[in-house]
């Protein structure tokens, strides 16, 4: 028998992505959105507005919009979400490219999803460029260079394009277990639904403020932070690599309230010396994801930061989230109960009967439409 969430049940509505992320932007206008954490420059909520609307504006002058991809190539840095949220305001799909990928890599994911534009940073101007030599890839826009720059220049895009919520919206790539890694397709309906679950499970608002150091190119990064928090207007604080010393700091200096992370950053908070001369105090909730976080390592992160800390459980697939431990969790190592609108079953694979281990199925809004 599937076992439903047990939480109440939330409105997904049918909404293309844009509008539902960043449907208080104007409202919200000079509070930041985004803060770059390595140099401090902010882009407020009306700024994010204005530049995804022209850089909208400017794809769809170039004839860009439904039925095309733009590969975006970037660690975390505020225009990340310009580019990422003006492609799907057109129509268009965005593929994200871990930007540690070799040039073979790179070149693979522009020839399966098929992108006719590339975004990415100066410092992975060259091998994008090799990558991009034999594919379909017209133009490279770089960001902080004028190729980009021009963008946010233009006519901006009143409306979004219209879509039907099942129209592609991202298209992350995800590790199979043999071969290359498979484009995971992800529609409006998917992540608006995935939006709307996870807030319902574990909420956010305007006073939060997010570190963002886990990969917007990544699932748990562009949807868990990115779009969730500018959905709720919370502030996010960007960094393009992970480092400690410069994590503590933007905690500190930004007085962060949620620390996304995963394990490996989670064994740091919980045994490394540092922790002991950082101020935390800021933090009301830690929640790691990716991997399994035991239940000792649990409680000494806890301990250690003096937040709560929980686990979820997703995947790419799944746009992510599918189950999320609530905050005043007492089972440490585990992920919780279903989010709201999510079915799961435990099946023997092999009698296709409710087992007590076996695959987990899971049904609901946020499950992908294939490969």
């Amino acid at each position: 028998m599937p076992i439903k969430s047990p939480l109440p049940d939330v409105e997904i509505p049918d909404s293309a992505l844009v509008p539902f992320v960043l449907e208080r932007a104007k409202e919200l206008g000079d509070k930041p959105a985004l803060i770059d954490g390595p140099s401090g420059r902010e882009l407020s909520f009306a700024q994010l507005d204005d530049q995804v609307r022209r850089m909208a504006g400017a794809l769809m002058a170039k004839d860009f919009g439904k039925g095309q991809t733009l590969a975006l190539l970037s660690p975390n840095v505020p225009e990340y979400a310009v580019a990422f949220l003006a492609t799907t305001m057109t129509g268009g799909t965005v593929t994200t490219i871990n930007p540690v990928y070799n040039t073979e890599e790179i070149e693979y994911q522009l020839k399966d999803a098929k992108a006719r534009f590339l975004v990415t940073i100066p410092q992975a101007l060259e091998q994008a460029k090799k990558a991009a030599d034999d594919t379909g890839v017209e133009e490279i826009f770089v960001i902080g260079e004028d190729s980009f720059s021009e963008l946010l220049k233009a006519d901006p895009l009143d409306e979004q394009v219209a879509v039907d919520p099942d129209d592609l919206a991202a298209l992350p790539y995800s590790s199979g277990t043999t071969g290359y890694p498979k484009g995971v397709m992800l529609t409006h309906r998917n992540l608006v639904a995935n939006l709307a679950q996870v807030h319902g499970a574990m909420p956010l608002d305007p006073d939060d403020v997010v570190v963002a150091v886990l990969p917007f190119f990544h699932i748990y990064g562009m949807q868990v932070i990115l779009n969730l928090a500018l959905r709720a207007g919370s502030t996010i604080v960007t960094m393009p690599r992970f480092d400690l010393e410069g994590f503590l700091k933007i905690i500190q200096d930004h007085k962060v309230t949620r620390a996304y992370v995963v394990p490996p950053i989670a064994l740091a908070l919980a045994k490394h010396p540092a922790i002991d001369d950082a101020d935390l105090s800021s933090v009301r909730m830690v929640m790691s994801g990716a991997a399994p976080l035991s239940d000792d390592l649990s409680k000494a992160v806890a301990e250690r930061v003096g937040a709560p800390t929980i686990q979820g459980y997703g995947m790419t697939e799944l746009s992510p989230v599918t189950h999320v431990a609530p905050i005043d969790s007492q089972k440490g190592g585990s992920i919780g109960p279903a989010i709201p609108g999510t079915e799961c079953r435990i099946v023997d694979p092999e009698s296709g009967e409710d087992a007590h281990r076996g695959e987990l199925w899971i049904r609901g809004p946020q499950v992908m439409v294939g490969y």
